[in-house]
């Protein structure tokens, strides 16, 4: 067994060092280079979902370009964009919010909502999700027409009590055998609608004020009607 000295150890721990350092230099760069790509993908899968939500408008600006931020508990969370449609005199058409559903069976269930300057939904489309496959994933434009029942919808239409699933006495169904994932989903959108009519005037203004109130977690329901 040959004799290891001091200067030989120092140089496999130095060479092990510099190895230990390049792959974890390279870990790191390809993890950053791949959330940029992920980051990428999103935004532009955002933009053909804000294209798709305000395409009746006939607006004049580029609305993927024309965003603030928003913070509210009835969008579910801070530092949401929302996306702004304007004509050619640069008053508000339309507004596309993401929102959060919380109470979505899997998690958080993220959503686009387009509404018109007159409350009127222009539609809503699922922006991320966890729900399970072949159940609650139905949320999904791709998968079922369900999601575009939100269309021309408002808060009078139907009345503020009927916003809910069928199960719990609304006018939205639900799908067999998952029942938590689109009243999560209704919850949000009626929530938003909400909002809109709350905070309609600064919204429709030329410089929409962000106003930032405290949010509070929705607790999802303790029921065992979805099951994977």
């Amino acid at each position: 067994m040959p004799e290891l000295n001091p200067r030989n150890i120092l140089i496999a721990m130095l060479l092990l060092a510099g190895f230990a350092g390049a792959g974890a230099g390279l870990v790191a760069l390809v993890q950053e280079g791949t959330e940029a790509r992920i980051a990428e993908n999103r935004m532009q899968v955002n933009r053909n979902r804000i294209a798709d939500l305000t395409g009746d408008l006939a607006y004049a600006n580029d609305p993927v370009q024309d965003t603030v931020t928003l913070s509210h508990e009835l969008l579910g969370g801070h530092d949401l964009p929302a996306w702004f449609a304007r004509d050619r005199d640069h008053a508000v058409m339309g507004i596309v919010f993401s929102a959060v559903a919380p109470d979505g069976y899997s998690g958080s269930i993220h959503l686009l909502i387009g509404v018109d300057r007159d409350g009127e939904l222009l539609g809503v489309r699922v922006s991320s999700h966890r729900e399970t496959p072949g159940l609650g994933d139905a949320i999904e434009a791709e998968r079922s027409d369900w999601i575009h029942g939100f269309a021309g919808r408002s808060l009078g239409d139907p009345p503020p009590d009927q916003w809910a699933v069928r199960h719990d006495g609304g006018v939205f169904d639900q799908f067999t055998g998952a029942t938590i994932t689109p009243r999560a989903v209704v919850g949000a959108v009626r929530r938003t609608l909400e909002y809109f009519d709350q905070h309609r005037d600064a919204l429709l203004s030329d410089t929409p004020e962000d106003e930032p109130s405290p949010v509070e977690p929705v607790a999802a329901p303790h029921t065992d009607e979805e099951r994977p």
